[in-house]
């Protein structure tokens, strides 16, 4: 999933075994989209490259709380699943991968650079995505129900020192809204040398064909969620404006 091709990722948010869809992270703005397997079944047989899933319930508990549905899911698709939601404990993050995740999404834990280091050395920095969560230019952490004081920027830089190599950006305050994806913070993550996986605020095609243009500078993917569960976009003009629809059925 890294290097030169920029990945559509349809999104699987997964809260108490249904699929759903929050607003800015929001708890009660929860809208149901039916079973995750059966929808990571969809995308994939849409034609979809990889999946981004989350663990809602882990990222409120902090620890991950839907393995088995992971699991599940990453046996029922061909293609890599990312996974984050709660990995903030090494055995834990152990556990994701070793459910099926092809790579992680480390959020909260990402803070401390010693500990994002060893993961790295351990699994690689191509299996290890820093999760980087911003509310304006702070971090959002503990499921985005906190605003850290740290500079996301600065944050990615150091972790960049440490061996990173891919961050999953997401505004959080744009998350869910399809209020269009927020170029200028993700045009200040690709100062930091960091591949960058675009989260939030897709609104449809045009908006993946602006991320796409970026993918020289960096830019390998794009989250995509509410557009394409409120049927704003379907996965095949996704893929057709990120350059990936040779890889459809």
């Amino acid at each position: 999933m890294s290097g030169g091709a920029f990945v559509v990722y349809p999104a699987v948010d997964m809260s108490q075994g249904r699929c759903v869809r929050l607003v800015r992270g929001e708890p009660d703005s929860e809208r149901v989209f039916g079973e995750p397997v059966a929808m990571a079944r969809h995308w994939a047989e849409q034609g979809a490259q990889a999946l981004h899933v989350v663990d809602l319930d882990g990222a409120f508990a902090g620890y991950p709380r839907q393995l088995g549905l992971l699991a599940r899911i990453a046996a029922s698709v061909s293609i890599p699943v990312q996974f984050g939601g709660g990995l903030r404990r090494e055995e834990d993050i152990a556990a994701a991968l070793g459910s099926g995740a092809a790579r992680v999404v480390v959020g909260t834990a990402a803070q401390d650079r010693a500990f994002f280091g060893r993961l790295i050395e351990r699994w690689g920095a191509d299996r290890i995505v820093a999760g980087l969560d911003a509310r304006g230019r702070k971090l959002a952490v503990q499921g985005w129900t906190q605003t850290d004081e740290h500079d996301v920027i600065a944050v990615a830089e150091g972790l960049r020192e440490v061996g990173a190599t891919d961050a999953l950006y997401t505004q959080v305050e744009r998350d869910g809204t399809m209020g269009g994806p927020d170029v200028d913070g993700i045009e200040q993550m690709l100062t930091t040398g960091l591949r960058v996986i675009a989260s939030g605020g897709v609104r449809g095609a045009e908006d993946i064909v602006t991320l796409a243009r970026l993918e020289p500078r960096g830019v390998c993917g794009v989250v995509v969620g509410r557009a394409l569960y409120d049927g704003a976009l379907d996965l095949a003009s996704a893929l057709v404006a990120g350059g990936g629809a040779r890889h459809a059925h």
